[in-house]
């Protein structure tokens, strides 16, 4: 109810819509109309996804102005706070470090 009060009658946001085919067509693995313990745990820990890399692809999407699929110093600097945001640079910390790729 804090994100939307169903109203009788009235329209559900596009959302609420993309929520429910979300659950029905990926998160109720077995069509109970609820999640257990292993569906949630699918969801929030996927054995088919991993997360540094959607991570990493990310973040050179959002910082690569040229769109090279190559990130230069200009670009990571022009996007510090992105990077110093993210886990795949744990929190900043990596950058201080030397690297010869940047």
């Amino acid at each position: 109810a804090d994100m939307f009060a169903n109203e009788e009658g009235g329209p559900e946001p596009d959302w609420v819509i993309t929520e429910r085919e979300q659950f029905a067509d990926f998160r109720d693995l077995n069509k109970d109309g609820k999640m257990d313990k292993d569906e949630i745990q699918h969801w929030i820990l996927p054995q088919d996804y991993d997360h540094a890399l959607a991570e990493a692809r990310h973040l050179v999407y959002e910082s690569d102005v040229d769109k090279d699929e190559k990130l230069t110093k200009e670009e990571v600097l022009d996007n510090w706070n992105m990077f110093v945001g993210s886990q795949a640079t744990n929190y900043g910390e990596d950058l201080t470090r030397n690297h010869d790729e940047l």
